[in-house]
């Protein structure tokens, strides 16, 4: 005896709600399933991001890699960034690579970045 399918969803749509959810309560007992829906994971689902790429990053570190030839531009930029002494900037600059500031927000990163890239300046934001 053969399955048929189209019978089978014949007779399901001639069914009323009442007797369609007996059936599903039915199925769930004789072959111990559940029809719930299954929950999305807990990324989003379906698109596999990783979790880190759903997070965007707020704070931002501005790193002196490399002084380049304007020294004394730099430290001038160091010390308007920082507001450090002319002795602290010079030895923040004279030790790249160096953090300049740590937990600034993005639009404030960038400005110090364009700031001491102007000056002659290597740097990274991480």
């Amino acid at each position: 005896m053969a399955f048929d399918k189209n019978a089978f969803l014949t007779a399901l749509d001639s069914m009323t709600v009442m007797e369609l959810n007996d059936l599903v309560k039915a199925i769930e007992e004789k072959f111990g399933v559940s029809a719930a829906a299954m929950a999305a994971p807990a990324g989003g689902g379906g698109g596999g991001a990783a979790p880190a790429a759903a997070e965007e990053k707020t704070e931002f570190t501005v790193q002196l890699v490399e002084t380049g030839a304007q020294k004394v531009s730099v430290i001038k930029a160091v010390r308007e960034i920082t507001g450090l002494g002319l002795k602290e900037a010079k030895d923040l600059v004279d030790g790249a690579p160096k953090a300049v500031k740590e937990g600034m927000n993005k639009a404030d990163a960038d400005a110090a970045k364009k700031k001491l890239e102007d000056a002659g300046a290597k740097v990274e934001l991480k």
